[in-house]
């Protein structure tokens, strides 16, 4: 891959970011990521190269309470809510959905945080990486919670952008008819340097901050825990993500392993994964465990490592190619350089991993997750955590024709979502609308070739079922 020889894809790009008003620390570091592109560098991580990791477990791990409470008042938590949830059909900040009894994931996070500050008596500050398309939103929607900021901090800042690269000869893209278009998000690794650059991180060590818990908005389950900051803590550990045991919808997500070269632990992306060795990816009892995308990191450890590296923390690359209007197939190939937050694991001396339970990983990327946390298959308690009220998590598929976006799954369950404690899977083809407390069993699967409606208190018994 090459840029015609010259520099002038790169020249061009450096131009872009700066017209734009783009910082000059993300600047330099995307010119970083261009030139290994232009080298041909791929970010993949063969399966040759790296073994198996296991790790210890927090059920196993023993904090002390007073660890625990002095961990959580050195503690800053950072929630990554840049994204508007377009894949649903959304236009807005995928944080302002509506999750349970009225509230959204931000006032939902926004109490998780609140009830800690009261029973610890910690400052806890809570700050938010927005993207400039949810910035507005994402305030209006905070400014009811008048005790949430904490003085001298601010409640937010905004993540980086960059421009997307042609995939033949990354020059950026140029497209009129939506110049918003030819833009990107660097990645969530982006996170650091927006930190380093907005002036943020030396601003939360100067006011006595250790740590940072940093975890993605639309994963609720991502809850500042005190004992896991005692443990991280006490670790002495610069660096750590949680952890959870792969399932079968797993099997195309990234994972942990241990680089052979030098036994440093790294997080590979489906992403990053050669074709060759997507079964070996796909494997679960050989690489057991995948991220939650809840880390913890040291802000000292963080500031030193990026001073010896001017700023530029040196992220894997992933190279992302897709279209420069993602709706639109014809439209021509484009190469997003971006990088993961959780990759960071693999720049730190001594960084570690830990399995959490599975109530830790509660993401909502579809609206088949969205039904299981409306449903009563989660509680929300005095505290605002989410309990899991049953057993086991139902598999969950709706016919996307019907219900991928979240206008059209609403109209489907005007009275609410259904019962699925007792529920194992449901699967849904067709369009069917639910009434008010349908209660579902075993393993559900509705099939129609015309609109259907599920009367109100119907009790839908699948093949098997605890009875």
């Amino acid at each position: 891959m090459a840029s015609n020889g010259n520099n002038s894809g790169l020249d061009r790009a450096r131009t872009k970011m700066r017209e734009a008003g783009v910082d000059e620390l993300a600047v330099e570091t995307f010119a970083h990521y261009f030139r290994l592109l232009e080298h041909g560098e791929t970010g993949m991580v063969p399966e040759e190269s790296i073994e198996p990791l296991d790790m210890e477990s927090l059920a196993d791990a023993q904090v002390a309470e007073a660890d625990a409470a002095e961990a959580i008042g050195a503690c800053v938590v950072i929630k990554l809510n840049g994204g508007l949830g377009t894949s649903m059909g959304m236009d807005r900040a995928k944080s302002l959905l509506c999750v349970r009894r009225g509230l959204s994931f931000l006032d939902i996070i926004a109490r998780q945080v609140l009830h800690l500050r009261d029973k610890y008596d910690a400052r806890l500050p809570l700050i938010f990486m927005n993207s400039f398309r949810t910035s507005e939103d994402t305030m209006a929607a905070l400014a009811r919670y008048d005790e949430l900021p904490v003085e001298g901090l601010p409640l937010e800042f905004l993540q980086n952008k960059e421009p997307k690269l042609l995939a033949k000869t990354l020059q950026p893209v140029a497209w009129p008819r939506d110049p918003d278009l030819e833009w990107c998000p660097p990645g969530h690794g982006d996170i650091y340097t927006a930190l380093r650059s907005s002036g943020l991180l030396a601003q939360l060590i100067a006011a006595g901050y250790r740590y940072a818990f940093v975890s993605n908005s639309d994963n609720l389950g991502a809850v500042p825990d005190p004992q896991v900051a005692g443990w991280f803590a006490t670790s002495g550990a610069p660096f750590a993500i949680e952890a959870v045991r792969r399932t079968p919808s797993d099997r195309k997500g990234g994972h942990f392993a241990r680089r052979r070269s030098d036994g440093r632990i790294v997080l590979r992306e489906s992403a990053q994964t050669l074709e060759a060795d997507k079964e070996a990816l796909a494997d679960l009892d050989r690489h057991k465990y995948t991220s939650t995308n809840n880390l913890w990191f040291d802000l000292q450890a963080m500031q030193d490592l990026l001073d010896a590296r001017q700023g530029i923390l040196g992220l894997p690359l992933i190279r992302n190619v897709k279209n420069v209007d993602p709706a639109d197939p014809a439209s021509p190939e484009v190469i997003q350089v971006e990088t993961a937050m959780g990759a960071a694991i693999e720049v730190f001396d001594g960084a570690r991993t830990i399995e959490v339970g599975r109530d830790r990983f509660v993401p909502v990327k579809t609206t088949n997750d969205l039904l299981v946390l409306r449903s009563d298959i989660y509680d929300l308690g005095a505290d605002f955590v989410l309990d899991q009220a049953s057993d086991r998590v139902p598999f969950v598929d709706l016919d996307s024709d019907f219900y991928k976006l979240v206008g059209e799954f609403d109209k489907r369950f005007p009275e609410g979502a259904p019962s699925m404690r007792a529920a194992r899977s449901l699967r849904v083809s067709g369009d069917w609308t639910f009434g008010r407390g349908v209660v579902l069993e075993g393993d559900v699967a509705l099939d129609s070739p015309s609109a259907q409606r599920i009367a109100p208190g119907a009790v839908l018994v699948g093949e098997d079922t605890d009875a």
